[in-house]
């Protein structure tokens, strides 16, 4: 997994500020996307053995759209895929030097699947108004993405509103559909208002994984302390915790000037 060229990332940098959201061809193989959907639905069986739930009613409408948790500590292709040199590097330009991983979860949607509500990521963890981006989804293609497949629906320029008040009636017409290769990655400013669209080809899925990364100051969606054994935490190595708040400070460091290492700490004791 090989960083993104300077261009690329300030193409996608000046994409993302004017439109919200960037599309980066060709960051995945063919190879690369084959192995992963073969772990990926591996992991979905390991969620399904140990009685985790794949549909969730309050998001999905029917079970046809499936939804698998926790993919940090089911493999280690995952746990790989989350520190991608040029994923984060896009994300830090966007969100600043310091980030945590909030969640990373893949969003299967198989044929029949139905649209979830309307909303912007942002709006569900932060209250508004939404001056700025404040998180960043990293979106994984893992199937070519198309209206007719269940292509996440966006509507471009929304970053810019900044509370519910400035969402129109009738903001579902202004939806458009993200297309997109496999192999591609979106990224999307997390103050953009979207939704899943419908998949209603015969015989075609959507996969699609979603790295939410936030500034280090907002409370994560999953609490990689409690969900991650000892040798997935010493797997990951320093950059992984750190992302993941694993380490002893957990995110004061990166918070404030006043972060110290555990051998200081100590030693002030």
């Amino acid at each position: 997994m090989h960083p993104f060229l300077p261009s690329t990332l300030q193409a996608a940098k000046k994409s993302l500020q004017t439109s919200g959201y960037a599309i980066i061809p060709n960051v995945l193989s063919e190879s690369d996307t084959t192995t992963i959907l073969t772990r990926l639905w591996a992991a979905a069986e390991t969620n399904r053995l140990r009685g985790a739930d794949l549909y969730i009613p309050a998001l999905d409408p029917n079970a046809s759209n499936i939804r698998i948790f926790y993919l940090l500590e089911l493999d280690p292709i995952f746990r790989s895929l989350i520190q991608h040199p040029g994923a984060l590097a896009l994300v830090k330009e966007i969100l600043g030097p310091d980030i945590l991983v909030s969640n990373f979860t893949a969003n299967i949607a198989r044929p029949g699947s139905g649209s979830m509500a309307l909303h912007s990521d942002q709006s569900l963890i932060v209250p508004e108004p939404w001056e700025e981006a404040w998180a960043l989804n990293i979106i994984w293609c893992l199937s070519d993405v198309y209206f007719e497949n269940g292509a996440t629906l966006f509507i471009p320029g929304s970053q810019n509103w900044k509370r519910k008040a400035d969402v129109p009636g009738g903001a579902e017409e202004m939806l458009e559909p993200f297309v997109a290769e496999k192999g591609s990655i979106i990224a999307l400013d997390a103050r953009v208002w979207h939704t899943s669209g419908c998949n209603v080809t015969k015989d075609q899925d959507r996969e699609l994984l979603f790295g939410f990364y936030t500034r280090p100051f907002l409370r994560q969606q999953v609490n990689w302390t409690a969900v991650l054994g000892e040798d997935v935490k010493e797997e990951l190595g320093e950059v992984g915790r750190e992302l993941l708040g694993l380490n002893v400070t957990a995110n004061t460091g990166v918070v404030s000037d006043v972060g110290i290492g555990l051998e200081e700490f100590e030693a002030k004791e």
